[in-house]
């Protein structure tokens, strides 16, 4: 199996397994990783692919054993440690107050964006609908979608940067 035909055959797929392992993960960068990981490990399997009923399949089950893996091996570092760094979990009112500011301004923020970006943001990050589903709702391919929320969540980033450092816009 060449190169092309191996993108064909795990493109179908390719973002289950990362969103998989991103709801395992939690991290974008180990989710990324892990999504690597797993597409050489088939990469590896190249010749033996056709043995399996399903790739699909086959690959999210990969990505699950290879994320409990990663979250056992880390589980096992942070027991070690976990006694030296106890912190209390209450936040303080002023980490609070804080928090309550910064929530407002992201509002402010989104109620300052393109519609399709609002629409996306809010269908994505607060109402957590998948990208196949937002696709059918706003009849738009899940790539534009993606480019779309990237560039609202950038600008989100961007106007709190620059709120944080240089004071208020």
């Amino acid at each position: 199996m060449n190169q092309n035909e191996f993108v064909l055959l795990v493109t179908p797929f390719k973002d289950k397994v990362f969103r998989l392992a991103k709801r395992l993960l939690v991290s974008t960068e180990e989710a990324e990783d892990a999504t690597q990981e797993v597409l050489v490990k088939l990469w590896n399997k190249n010749g033996n692919l056709a043995d399996y009923n399903s790739i699909e399949a086959f690959a999210m089950t990969l990505t699950k054993n290879y994320c409990l893996d990663q979250l056992k091996s880390k589980r096992i570092e942070n027991i070690k440690i976990v006694h030296a760094n106890y912190v209390d979990r209450e936040p303080n009112l002023y980490k609070k107050m804080e928090d309550l500011d910064s929530m407002s301004w992201v509002v402010k923020i989104i109620d300052k964006l393109p519609i399709q970006q609002r629409l996306i943001i809010q269908m994505r990050d607060i109402e957590q609908y998948e990208f196949e589903e937002i696709a059918k709702i706003l009849d738009m391919n899940e790539s534009a979608i993606r480019v779309a929320l990237s560039r609202a969540r950038k600008t989100i980033r961007d106007y709190m940067i620059q709120t944080h450092n240089y004071g208020i816009r």
